[in-house]
């Protein structure tokens, strides 16, 4: 008998029901339209300008970060370098002093063959890898006379000096090679920091940039406010410590508050600092409009450790090349007591310093795209200032 069984309905079934084929169109098309509404905002997913700022700032600590291990790593590849060559050069020197040993060597050896003395203990000694080796096993040296010994003691002493020195001038270029890598590591990350803040600028509408430079407009004026705020309490400061001398002068007792000015210890600087520091600053200001360049120590360019290692230069104090160094290179005093002259250092990694000029200024070199300039020490806020230092 032929079956009558009804064929099922085309569909697809959900959770258990079978559905028409109209109804899983439908499913499809809202399943779509449910990932293309999901997939819609990571095709908007554009950072704020907020953002854009806080990365592009960051890009630049980077690079400011990676100029200072640059600066570090080409300054001792220039030192190892000089050593390098110091090395070279003596390694040639002495070379030349045992060719002519071996020369002199060489003419008793003839001397000795001509008059049939010794003969073949002396071929024996020419042909030997050094003559240390060859006296372990003869006795020529009994059969030489006084000049002779003489010689050859020379002789074994300065191959001996001469195999260490280029010893030395070999560990001494494969450390150079290192540091030229580390230089060369430094260099590209620099690059590539400042690469990837120009692509993230180049994004923005010029309506961003122009918002973005009233955001920056508004962080100037915030900063100068607290420069204002620190000269402020600093004139207030040197005039209670000058009227606790006048009353100190006086025979006077004066309180503890008008003494002091301040909770921390006054730091005094030296009888010859603020002349120091005068020459200091007025090469600082000479150098005002020209551009920053990472890497830079003048004349035309500068970076920010360059700037303030010239201008300390120009007053007859030497100071270290890089910002890490610079912060050992002197005393540590409080921002409340800073004095014209002082490096101020800024983050917590120490990637960039100015050097303060009073009332809560500084001169410093910013950043690349920049040029050297006055600015208030809280041009970054008050959280970026890590330490002040009286560098003579």
């Amino acid at each position: 008998m032929a079956s009558h069984r009804k064929s099922r309905p085309t569909g697809t079934r959900v959770a258990g029901i079978r559905t028409p084929a109209l109804a899983t169109a439908a499913l499809t098309s809202v399943t779509l339209l449910s990932q293309s509404a999901n997939a819609a905002p990571e095709a908007d997913d554009k950072p704020s300008l907020e953002e854009v700022e806080k990365k592009v700032d960051d890009l630049y600590r980077q690079a400011g970060s990676a100029t200072e291990k640059y600066n570090a790593a080409k300054e001792k590849t220039a030192k190892q370098r000089k050593r390098a060559d110091a090395l070279i050069d003596d390694v040639a020197q002495r070379t030349q002093k045992l060719n002519e040993a071996r020369e002199e060597l060489g003419s008793f050896a003839s001397a000795q063959y001509r008059t049939g003395a010794a003969a073949p203990d002396t071929a024996t000694f020419l042909l030997a890898d050094t003559p240390q080796d060859y006296f372990d096993q003869t006795q020529l040296m009994d059969r030489m006379t006084g000049r002779q010994k003489v010689a050859v003691d020379d002789y074994i002493a300065q191959q001996s000096e001469t195999m260490k020195k280029r010893q030395e001038a070999t560990e001494s270029l494969e450390t150079l090679t290192e540091s030229q890598g580390d230089l060369k590591t430094a260099k590209a990350t620099v690059q590539r920091k400042l690469a990837d803040a120009r692509e993230l600028m180049s994004k923005l509408t010029a309506e961003e940039k122009a918002r973005l430079a009233a955001i920056e407009k508004e962080k100037r004026e915030e900063a100068a406010r607290k420069a204002d705020e620190l000269a402020r309490q600093q004139a207030a400061q040197r005039q209670a410590q000058e009227e606790a001398a006048r009353q100190q002068d006086s025979g006077s007792p004066s309180s503890g508050s008008a003494a002091s000015g301040s909770s921390s210890p006054t730091v005094p600087a030296d009888s010859s600092y603020a002349t120091k520091a005068d020459k200091a600053l007025a090469f600082a200001r000479a150098q005002i409009g020209k551009p920053y360049v990472w890497g830079a120590v003048g004349p035309g360019s500068y970076d920010c450790s360059g700037l303030t290692q010239a201008a300390w230069k120009a007053a007859g104090v030497t100071l270290p090349r890089t910002t890490y160094d610079q912060v050992n290179a002197g005393t540590t005093v409080p921002l409340s007591q800073a004095q014209p002259g002082d490096l101020v250092f800024f983050y917590d990694d120490l990637t960039h310093v100015g050097i303060y000029i009073g009332n809560g200024m500084m001169i410093h070199a910013p950043k690349p795209g920049t040029y050297v300039r006055e600015e208030s020490i809280y041009y970054d806020g008050e959280s970026a200032i890590h330490s002040v230092v009286r560098p003579a």
